[in-house]
């Protein structure tokens, strides 16, 4: 493999490394890597309940185009990843991607978000693969909700998942949750208890125009600052926490309990302004926002080294960048839903 491609030095003529800031000035150092876009739920606020589109396997890109990627994006100042889906459990080999990815020098943390329905028997190989942090969905702790939301059942798989996670050595895991005001708004305290009695940061995230099914709206969203509300009421007073890095998006605060919760307010409170991430979906197509309407199609220059695939990268790059937006936009009137739905993009 080349070097130049690869993150080592750029042959003779080669474009200069263009720096990852775009028109608003941030830097960018989070990339969003979706392994696949099969899932094997189909949760109300993600899938059609009914046949979802899919990629077929030859336009999923292999291990070797993934590699290659990361490594130009390391080169370029990316130094965070985390693998999403659909489902990234359903991709074959998946612990030999991440052993791969662990190796880059100047990738410093490899992070997944899963439903954890194939964590049980994974877990411990992808932490020795090089995994370091996991993020497990968990809404509900009823079997009756968790049917309601996935359109599957499951949730021993789910809780047999976290058990496992917490098992495996070098391994941090967190909870997410996301809470349609219809289905699973009374169980949030229960939530929280489980989340405190596991010692497991929970972070609920606001509920996003991303359904397959376009049938998001503020009404069943709940909002960061409702659930605040609710927490205080049993919890006691949520103590903010100063966060290490100002481009996370969740708001941690702590409990008396010593609890940690966190609210990812995309929609309410939109933290835009310190976004750092980029994303790649399963196709190769790179995106510089969840909501965003356009793409990039880097895939063509993944699967060869050359100086021509590395100046065709850095030109989809650079106009990626340049195009994004100073915000999503989800309060403005003229608002659109993107045409793909979270599982294609990657969450």
């Amino acid at each position: 493999m080349n070097p130049a491609v690869l993150g080592g030095a750029e042959p003779e003529n080669a474009p200069s490394q263009l720096p990852l800031v775009d028109s608003f000035g941030r830097a960018h150092r989070s990339l969003r890597l979706s392994v696949t876009d099969v899932c094997n739920i189909r949760c109300v606020y993600c899938m059609p309940e009914e046949n979802p589109e899919f990629l077929r396997n030859e336009n999923l890109l292999t291990f070797d185009a993934l590699e290659r990627f990361v490594r130009f994006m390391v080169s370029r100042g990316i130094d965070n990843l985390r693998l999403t889906g659909g489902e990234p459990l359903l991709r074959k080999g998946l612990p030999q991607l991440i052993a791969r990815l662990a190796a880059i020098p100047g990738l410093d943390d490899i992070a997944m978000t899963t439903n954890a329905m194939l964590l049980a028997e994974s877990a411990k190989q992808l932490a020795d693969a090089g995994l370091r942090r996991i993020n497990i969905s968990l809404d509900t702790l009823s079997e009756e909700v968790f049917e309601r939301i996935s359109r599957r059942k499951g949730l021993n798989k789910v809780f047999a998942g976290i058990d496992s996670a917490l098992a495996a050595e070098r391994l941090a895991v967190k909870l997410n949750a996301l809470v349609l005001r219809d289905v699973n708004l009374g169980g949030v305290l229960e939530l929280v208890a489980f989340a405190g009695e596991r010692k497991i940061p929970l972070r609920f995230i606001e509920f996003m125009p991303l359904d397959a099914e376009r049938a998001w709206s503020t009404q069943r969203m709940v909002g960061g600052a409702e659930l605040r509300n609710i927490i205080a009421e049993r919890f006691g007073t949520l103590e903010p926490i100063t966060p290490e890095d100002p481009s996370r998006p969740s708001q941690d605060y702590r409990l008396a309990t010593g609890s940690v919760v966190g609210f990812i307010d995309s929609v309410s409170k939109p933290f835009c302004g310190q976004c750092d991430r980029l994303r790649l979906t399963a196709d190769g197509k790179l995106r510089n926002c969840l909501f965003g309407q356009q793409e990039w199609d880097v895939a063509p220059f993944l699967n060869e080294d050359s100086s021509a695939a590395l100046s065709g990268l850095e030109k989809e790059l650079h106009g990626c960048l340049q195009a994004k937006f100073a915000a999503h936009g989800i309060a403005d009137p003229n608002f659109r839903q993107p045409d793909r739905p979270m599982y294609r993009i990657g969450g």
